[in-house]
């Protein structure tokens, strides 16, 4: 299962705020039904690579449908396959944990 850290910005839009943008990602995310978080500066998403790259894809293909001609993608991928279900609020348990000192 992958953590995927995921940043999309269409250049040359004479706007220098990437609000819709980020709005017709998100949707695209949340449709897909994998597990996410949206931050100030990106999303977070998990799942196999194979789906969370057809996700990509597919906010690429909207995004140039709605008239963006350059667009420009992050990825920030944690691939661990030596462990198996979900890890996203794992992660962050495992920092509160020690935070706390008990770790």
């Amino acid at each position: 299962m992958a953590i995927v850290d995921l940043s999309v910005v269409c250049l040359g839009t004479g706007d220098t705020s990437v609000s819709a943008i980020v709005a017709l990602a998100e949707r695209e995310i949340r449709a897909s039904g994998l597990p996410s978080k949206l931050n100030p500066m990106s999303t977070t998403i998990e799942g196999s690579l194979e789906d969370i790259f057809a996700l990509v894809v597919r906010i690429h293909d909207k995004l140039a449908e709605a008239g963006y001609g350059r667009i420009s993608t992050s990825l920030k991928i944690d691939d661990r396959r030596d462990r198996e279900g979900s890890r996203m609020d794992a992660k962050l348990a495992s920092v509160e944990d020690k935070l706390q000192g008990s770790g």
